[in-house]
């Protein structure tokens, strides 16, 4: 016979969901860099621009092929852009 004790039918999923909260949960490496994201840094300020979506997919390929973020290689960009505007004048 089965003793075991009868429980609630969702007693699954909640055993699953708790499952899956633990195993995606980011477990700290001392490779991680402890730095806050972007988002929440108040030293970054969010912008929106607008470009080509052929150029948008160039450097969206090119960032993924480097393991850079985009915006760094755009503010990259325009730090030499205000450099090279600022010695002209």
């Amino acid at each position: 016979m089965n003793n075991k004790k009868k429980t609630s039918r969702f007693d699954e999923l909640i055993d699953a969901a708790r499952s899956r909260q633990q195993r995606d949960r980011p477990q700290p490496t001392e490779d991680r860099p402890t730095s806050q994201s972007k988002s929440t840094d108040p030293a970054y300020t969010r912008t929106t621009i607008y470009l080509p979506k052929q150029l948008h997919r160039q450097l969206k390929a090119a960032a993924a092929s480097q393991e850079r973020q985009m915006s760094d290689i755009v503010a990259e960009l325009v730090e030499q852009w205000l450099l090279v505007k600022g010695s002209g004048e």
